[in-house]
């Protein structure tokens, strides 16, 4: 999954309230503990670049775990590991300070994955922030299209076929297409607060409609 983005872009002006948000978290760790380890789950060194300038870099470190590994070289600040978000077994409970995770969940298939995903983000860190889509937001985030979540899987499958849908790139075939329609299962908010009991549900909106919602835990 991919953070890149436009510096004057409006998802960039959200990423940006993301961040300065999540920030708050890392101060309050900071305050604490002198320092503070994060786990980003499915993050970028892109994304730390674009808004690493809000963090006290000289007091944090962040781990990027991936299902790959980019050619980016570690650095004193950011490393990469490549694991699975649903099976973290890794690393040992409560390893680090807080866990982050943008528009990650929603791709890692059916729920019983998105629940495994959410036992590890808890078990790993007393702390987290984790954002995802919201199923009820009219434009579909992924396709750019108007109400495609609500489709069925057949439509959802021809209209991908038949031409380019935001990130998603017109299907070769059937097979591609029915995979790309898989590829994003959006949530509601009643399952953000089953998958995250102990956290805020906060929601991002855009004319009075929620966008996306974050679930929100601070260190007891």
């Amino acid at each position: 999954m991919s953070n890149s983005f436009k510096a004057d872009s409006k998802g960039n002006r959200f990423r940006a309230r993301r961040i300065a948000m999540f920030n708050e978290l890392v101060t309050e760790v900071i305050a604490r503990n002198g320092h503070c380890r994060i786990l980003d789950v499915g993050g970028t060194h892109e994304y730390w670049r674009a808004f690493g300038d809000v963090i006290d870099w000289q007091r944090v470190t962040i781990v990027l775990l991936n299902l790959t590994r980019t050619n980016e070289p570690d650095t004193d600040h950011i490393s990469q590991v490549v694991g699975d978000a649903c099976d973290m077994s890794q690393f040992g409970d409560m390893s680090f300070d807080l866990v982050h995770s943008n528009s990650v969940i929603e791709h890692v298939g059916l729920f019983n994955r998105m629940e495994a995903m959410a036992r590890e983000i808890r078990r790993i860190a007393p702390a987290y922030f984790v954002q995802t889509p919201s199923f009820w937001f009219p434009i579909e985030a992924h396709s750019r299209f108007p109400f495609l979540q609500f489709l069925p899987e057949p439509l959802k499958v021809s209209l991908i076929m038949r031409r380019r849908l935001g990130y998603w790139p017109q299907a070769a075939d059937v097979g591609e297409a029915t995979r790309t329609a898989q590829s994003a299962i959006l949530l509601h908010k009643r399952q953000m607060h089953f998958l995250f009991p102990d956290a805020e549900i906060r929601r991002e909106k855009v004319f009075f409609l929620t966008k996306s919602y974050i679930a929100v835990k601070r260190t007891a």
